[in-house]
């Protein structure tokens, strides 16, 4: 369960990320909480503070990526974790004296959200360099664990710092907890990491990687449901404090616990897929991203704070399996020097989306109330998630029967009883040249583009169930 804990680099990055990622869920608490605070209560206000803290994810994707692909991935990771604990220092400090103002967060949110859009896809694609290809699921899953560890514990340290020294003291705590990181990654033996070739500077970097993923069906598939999954339903900070003070009347400390229990589930999710010892199936973060909507519909319509309460480790467990499977896929999958770039696309459907649906969501929080947050949000993930699967099939002949089998017996342009028949046969061993890379394995259920330098306009020729990629 642990083989990724083997390696020095990734025991020193894994120690960094929990302590670092407690303070950021104790800033995640604590902001939402000034805000609040500040607004006199408003949604719209902490889906404001949501939005612009993603809303570079959304516009500087591109150019993220190209970084984490052209330039050091430890250096630039040592630079954006410096901007972040810089501008939790600010708001904290502000918070603290009393001197903090609406507008100041939204502010603070944008430009912490600039350090975290160049974050992410290089703390990505840095993690492949650490461990290497074979141990890479496992770390994946590792650091889910660590983050919902995190998450376990920031919440419940961030409610009673707040309820006994104010919100400022917990923001303030997440910009020194950075310096974790940054110290674990001065520590790191630069020989032992398994450096992909740096991109050089050249034209249309960008639109190559959008070309190589728009070749990619399986990855179209994952992130079309991603984004739904990202945009309506990963909501948790805002949804949980608007249904502990509104519908049912508690206070800080009560809010806390509720992002620990959902913790709980999305530990346990992490560690159920460190288990795995290869790449999850498309069909499973299918179903799981299924699950998860309707579990959050469910949670939205319990009638008391305990019984909410008890949906959220399901809820957990089936977006953390959900979104470890589409990472992994992704990450094992893709071309390594285009890896930065398409990882920066992944975050942004994934995160991207949060500046649409968080105000989105605000809103219907503000005209009805808290649960048709969660019961809308859960609704459009499930119907996002089949309008992508059904689209994909039609527009791209993707042949999706043996790929949900058992959960599902249909196939684009046939009929249910045909269907029925051909699911029980034996797909067609997929072979694309890509670097020597074994496309029997879980990770090419469906045809893979060719890598980056082969011709970026492949021939296309109809086969039997679908367009097969020459």
């Amino acid at each position: 369960m642990f083989a990724a804990l083997q390696e020095r680099n990734y025991r020193l990055y894994f120690s960094g990320s929990i302590l670092s990622n407690i303070g950021t869920w104790m800033q995640r608490v604590a902001q939402d909480w000034l805000v609040l605070e500040l607004s006199g209560g408003s949604a719209l206000a902490v889906g404001i503070t949501t939005a612009l803290q993603f809303l570079p994810t959304l516009v500087l994707a591109g150019v993220t990526g190209l970084a984490a692909d052209r330039f050091d991935k430890r250096t630039v990771l040592r630079v954006t974790q410096a901007w972040m604990a810089a501008s939790a220092i600010v708001l904290g400090v502000l918070a603290m004296t009393g001197a903090a103002q609406t507008w100041h967060v939204f502010a603070i949110a944008l430009v912490f959200g600039v350090g975290s859009a160049f974050d992410i896809p290089a703390r990505q694609s840095f993690v492949p360099e650490v461990v290497g290809p074979a141990k890479l699921p496992n770390a994946i899953a590792l650091n889910s664990a660590a983050f919902n560890t995190a998450r376990l514990i920031g919440p419940a340290v961030a409610g009673l710092v707040i309820a006994n020294f104010g919100s400022g003291v917990a923001i303030l705590s997440n910009g020194i907890s950075y310096l974790a990181f940054i110290l674990a990654l001065s520590m790191f033996d630069s020989s032992k990491l398994q450096r992909s070739v740096r991109v050089k500077r050249g034209k249309r970097q960008i639109r190559e990687a959008l070309s190589y993923v728009r070749h990619r069906r399986d990855i179209l598939l994952i992130l079309g449901v991603t984004f739904f999954i990202g945009t309506f339903g990963l909501n948790f900070q805002m949804t949980s404090a608007l249904m502990a003070t509104e519908i049912y009347g508690k206070g800080a400390e009560e809010y806390g616990i509720l992002g620990t229990i959902m913790a709980i589930g999305s530990l346990t999710g992490a560690l159920v897929g460190a288990r795995r010892k290869e790449s999850p199936r498309l069909r499973f973060f299918l179903v799981m991203a299924v699950a998860f909507g309707v579990m959050t519909v469910v949670s939205g319509v319990m009638p008391t704070y305990v019984t909410y309460a008890i949906t959220l480790p399901f809820v957990g467990v089936c977006s953390m399996l959900a979104m470890n499977a589409a990472n992994t896929i992704v990450q094992l999958s893709v071309d390594p020097q285009l890896r930065g770039r398409v990882m920066a696309l992944y975050v942004l459907v994934m995160m991207g989306g949060t500046p649409i649906g968080a105000p989105l969501l605000g809103v219907f929080g503000q005209l009805l109330n808290a649960r048709f947050m969660l019961i809308i949000g859960g609704g459009v993930v499930v119907v996002g998630t089949l309008v992508v699967m059904v689209l994909l099939a039609h527009r791209q002949g993707i042949m999706i029967s043996t790929e949900l089998s058992p959960y599902l017996h249909w196939r684009p342009g046939r009929t249910t009883e045909v269907a029925a028949a051909t699911a029980a046969e034996e797909p067609a061993e997929i072979t694309v040249p890509d670097e020597g890379r074994d496309r029997t394995d879980p990770t090419a259920e469906f045809p893979s583009y060719p890598p980056a330098s082969a011709d970026p306009h492949p021939r296309h020729r109809e086969g039997r169930g679908g367009t097969e990629v020459r």
